[in-house]
């Protein structure tokens, strides 16, 4: 809870020097709104003549470091001001408990929140109070944020943009004066790497590879879908539509939880004729082939592990001799190859984006031959406008 005492005097203050072995020191003794007396010192003191080196003050410039104090007291802004006396792990343990009540939170941003602010945020900020965080100490902390090379931009990105997170949800809960987490400047991401995609014959070697039949349609099924790991595992034989040529994408399933896909979008995928023959197969089993049993199901109709699964995944690629791409591989595949014959608006819907932006990734892979041939065009003919430049003469041309 924080302690908030009402700002009803004042503030003021004045510069003093101090004479040390060192050298003389400035300092400021100043009243703050609450009643609180602070004593702070400002920096060496410059004697000499001219101007001073860099780090040093003068009587002038010790008041005006004072004067800007002073000034930020009055309007509020001064870091510290209020005394919250709450930890920056209460703080986040406050947020936390927010995100979990925010229905429209996965459960797998949760538990990259969770393992963030574990991770990286409580050992550098776990103690202190929330009024001691400036955005010095926050910047200073940054610089040395992934300095052994360990963490990627992306990865900095996510830490920044939870302590962000945090900072604000305190500061509004806590009635800080300003979020000083918000001075931070996040590093840019890296160029994305070029899309890796498996080709029909390697598709079918890791179909073949696959442990059994089961993981083999997984693997189809993903490749001529486009559905995300989660969707496959989650997906029930009423989503299946053989007579319409679909696959209907209602939820998705990770960490134990069933919940709606990303982007929360519910959507219909067409059901190629390969990937429908092999569910079509699969749903000639002996059991587990009921309306609201899962498609691939465990050994006792639940939900498959997904790490199990990524394990076996791997262990088919080594036996296929493959590339070690990622099961998520199989999704592009279907966007590169569906971007070729389908508009892009239709490629957005069957994968679920939320922006067009992330389908526009799949556009160079659409074949335009007609490109070159409108560029020939316009190389044809000259313009009018360009056939009519008059011809400077040689001592009214540009130079160079």
């Amino acid at each position: 809870m924080s302690l908030q005492v009402p700002f009803d005097r004042p503030a003021s203050g004045h510069v003093f020097r101090v004479d040390r072995t060192r050298g003389p020191v400035w300092y400021a003794k100043y009243r703050l709104p609450d009643g609180r007396q602070v004593q702070k010192k400002i920096g060496p003191a410059w004697t000499q003549r001219g101007r001073p080196a860099a780090g040093y003050f003068t009587k002038r410039t010790a008041e005006d470091w004072l004067r800007h104090v002073l000034d930020q007291a009055r309007r509020g802004t001064l870091p510290g001001l209020v005394r919250t006396r709450v930890t920056f792990a209460q703080a986040a343990e406050e947020y936390l408990i927010w995100l979990r009540d925010d229905r429209a939170r996965k459960p797998s941003t949760l538990r990259d929140y969770e393992s963030i602010i574990r991770a990286h945020l409580l050992p550098a900020f776990g103690e202190a109070h929330l009024e001691d965080l400036t955005s010095q100490r926050l910047e200073r902390w940054q610089a040395h944020l992934g300095a052994d090379g360990r963490l990627s931009n992306r990865t900095r990105v996510k830490i920044i943009t939870v302590l962000v997170g945090v900072m604000k949800r305190a500061t509004r809960t806590h009635r800080l004066p300003l979020n000083p987490a918000l001075t931070l400047e996040k590093p840019r991401h890296q160029g994305q790497r070029g899309l890796e995609v498996f080709s029909p014959t390697e598709i079918m070697a890791l179909v073949a590879a696959a442990d059994d039949e089961q993981d083999g349609v997984i693997f189809l099924t993903a490749a001529f879908t486009g559905l995300r790991m989660g969707e496959l595992l989650a997906l029930r034989w009423r989503d299946v539509d053989f007579p319409g040529q679909f696959i209907r994408v209602t939820a998705s399933y990770a960490g134990g939880l069933v919940t709606s896909p990303k982007s929360g979008k519910l959507r219909s995928v067409p059901l190629a004729p390969e990937a429908a023959q092999a569910l079509a197969r699969l749903g000639q089993r002996s059991r587990f082939v009921g309306d609201d049993d899962l498609v691939f199901p465990g050994r006792a109709g639940e939900h498959l592990d997904g790490s199990a699964f990524r394990r076996r995944y791997k262990s088919a690629l080594r036996r296929a001799g493959l590339r070690p791409l990622r099961f998520h591989d199989l999704r592009h595949t279907f966007g590169t190859r569906a971007i070729t014959k389908a508009s892009i608006l239709q490629v957005k819907e069957w994968m679920g984006h939320a922006d067009v932006q992330t389908t526009m990734q799949y556009l160079h892979y659409a074949p335009r031959p007609q490109d070159a041939a409108l560029l020939a065009e316009a190389f044809r003919d000259d313009p009018p406008a360009a056939a009519a430049l008059p011809v400077l003469p040689r001592d009214e041309a540009a130079p160079g």
